[in-house]
């Protein structure tokens, strides 16, 4: 009988590694990181069977919140942090770290039909608060403009108000969207629509506007001659450990990177 039992303990030992609990980590936030988030994730956990790795979109304003309840170990944002977060983040024993993980550059975005090929950056923020409201003030068709921007929880939209607007608020009857792929969307269904989404969401469903004679791309987001270029952030609870740590080193490795690029943002380079 005892060496039964023992036979069976060294059977049990034996297989416990299968069977052991898998690493969890909590990725939430940026709707425009979360492309870049989860194919990274997929590309790690093929590579780490033992970690599970979940990504939740939803904006960087919902991601950070959940940073700050300790809910979510990284928050993908697409802005900086606030002075009033990392006031509340001191309050709850919370050191926000900033990782940047990539380049962006925010597109202002029309419907292939419209005419208008380039605005410049005083036409976007007359355009986007409301001063201008029909194309043919712009040089297009006659046609009222629909504005189609991102909602107060979206780092693109933080983003796009400090880079474009200069601080203004859009126009009231502008149509709000929960994601960068709803912006596409709409402004793909609606003639007159324009919006704005990460460079990642450029597609040929949409075109993409010059501003100022410079289009978004690698090479003028990285030198940052594109007007409205940006840094994509992962954000950890003091500096990363752990399976975060492993996680953000595989997304600034080298394959990490081509992901980034694969994903149509920006790699730094």
């Amino acid at each position: 009988m005892k060496k039964v039992i023992l036979s069976t303990l060294a059977v049990m030992l034996a297989v416990a590694p299968v069977f052991a609990e898998k690493k969890t980590l909590v990725l939430e936030g940026s709707t425009t990181v979360l492309p870049i988030a989860q194919a990274a994730a997929e590309s790690f956990m093929n590579n780490n069977p033992d970690a599970d790795i979940k990504v939740r979109g939803g904006g960087s304003g919902v991601g950070i919140t959940s940073l700050l309840a300790k809910t979510c170990d990284i928050a993908d944002a697409s802005r900086s942090i606030k002075d009033a977060e990392l006031k509340e983040a001191a309050s709850k024993g919370v050191n926000p770290k900033a990782n940047v993980i990539a380049m962006d550059g925010i597109a202002v975005i029309v419907n292939p039909s419209n005419t208008v090929k380039e605005l410049t950056k005083q036409q976007v923020a007359d355009i986007f608060t409301g001063k201008i409201s029909d194309w043919s003030q712009v040089g297009g068709t006659a046609g009222q403009i629909v504005v189609v921007s991102r909602d107060s929880s979206s780092g693109t939209f933080e983003a796009f108000g400090a880079l474009a607007l200069g601080g203004s608020k859009v126009r009231q009857d502008a149509l709000m969207q929960a994601s960068n792929q709803a912006v596409a969307t709409t402004v793909s269904t609606t003639a007159g629509a324009i919006g704005y989404v990460g460079v990642g969401y450029i597609s040929e469903s949409i075109k993409a506007l010059s501003i100022g004679g410079i289009m978004p791309s690698a090479k003028t987001v990285l030198s940052a001659k594109y007007p409205y270029s940006r840094p994509l952030f992962m954000y950890t609870n003091g500096a990363p450990k752990g399976l975060a740590k492993d996680f953000i080193d595989f997304v600034l490795s080298k394959d990490g990177q081509k992901i980034v690029d694969e994903q149509g943002f920006v790699g730094l380079k």
